[in-house]
């Protein structure tokens, strides 16, 4: 098994492998390299025979097998790209072609939303004759870190709070951040390479005042105004946060300030990495721990399960969202 990088290293210095199993819930990295390979591998006059796509709930092993062990013409190589593999009955009968492939064939197989049975033969053959890419999802809180080097490979910078901002506005879809990303740097004025709150608020419409990042902080610094003004945001905008998703990122922030409570170390990096969070995030922590004790932390978490269950029709038959809101965000803070 390479990483992702490991992987784009040999393709870009034309080391191939005769198979590519490129698998897990991830689909970004498994677009970016079967790609590249689509592109680079061979040139615009080569592909018109060398080059086919096949998908796995179209066709089957035979048919695959076939393909595979054509011989290119006029090339030294042919590109033969499997999608949707996980939709292909019988699979694992496709070990009779990894245990000996076609070393002029560069078979890839696109492998999306779940992963082959490491346990398999399959498997283990391609671990052994191939290139094997696992794509994990990213945790959210992973994604900001993500976000920057996504930026940094391309010469730009972003600030911690935006990259919170945009993740907690478009999730850990890295396909779809990306695409907002290059949005961004295409349209930064000239000479500018920080993304930041008000870029992406002109940009991309989250607004850097009224967000769930603006109203974790709120409650941890207990401002009782704010919070009220980002609550009366939500109702009158209730899809700049379904509620469902807000209850979330406050659970999280509660969950994570009790941890912190219960730290025997709280110094800046050590407590930081406890949270999962970057130690620029760690003052709010520090002041909300002196704004509610533990227990009343304990209550709130329980709170925040009780509404989680009301933002989905439980105990609830005509309480709207913005309502259901106001109640929770006082109850926490009174």
């Amino acid at each position: 098994m390479k990483s992702y990088e490991d992987i784009m290293k040999d393709l870009k210095n034309k080391i191939y492998s005769p198979v590519y199993l490129l698998m897990g819930d991830e689909p970004y990295y498994i677009d970016k390299v079967s790609d590249f390979i689509a592109a680079h591998v061979l040139t615009d006059a080569e592909k018109t025979f060398n080059q086919l796509v096949m998908y796995g709930k179209d066709t089957d092993v035979p048919s695959l097998i076939n393909n595979a062990r054509r011989f290119p013409m006029m090339a030294n190589s042919q590109v033969l790209i499997l999608k949707e593999a996980q939709e292909m009955k019988k699979i694992e009968e496709l070990s009779i072609y990894i245990d000996k492939p076609q070393q002029s064939t560069i078979l890839v197989i696109n492998y999306k939303y779940g992963s082959l049975d490491k346990r398999t033969k399959l498997y283990k053959l391609i671990a052994e004759k191939g290139t094997v890419l696992e794509s994990n999802k990213l945790y959210e809180n992973q994604v900001p870190d993500w976000i920057s080097s996504h930026l940094a490979e391309k010469g730009y910078s972003i600030d911690a709070g935006a990259a919170v901002i945009l993740t907690e506005y478009l999730g850990s879809d890295l396909s779809k951040i990306a695409h907002e990303l290059d949005k961004l740097m295409l349209i930064l004025p000239k000479g500018t390479s920080v993304v930041n709150s008000a870029i992406i608020e002109k940009n991309i419409g989250i607004s850097k005042d009224y967000n769930n990042f603006e109203l974790s902080k709120a409650l941890s610094q207990k401002n009782v105004l704010k919070a009220n003004r980002i609550v009366g945001y939500f109702a009158k905008n209730p899809k700049a946060s379904p509620l469902v998703v807000t209850v979330q990122i406050i659970f999280n922030f509660f969950t994570k300030l009790l941890t912190y409570h219960y730290l025997s170390d709280k110094s800046r990096n050590t407590a930081a990495a406890a949270l999962g969070i970057k130690p620029f995030f760690l003052s709010e922590y520090e002041q909300a721990s002196k704004k509610y004790s533990a227990g009343k932390v304990v209550e709130i978490i329980s709170l925040l399960r009780e509404y989680d269950l009301k933002s989905k029709g439980v105990d609830n038959i005509s309480t709207s969202d913005g309502e259901l809101l106001r109640e929770l965000i006082f109850r926490i803070m009174h």
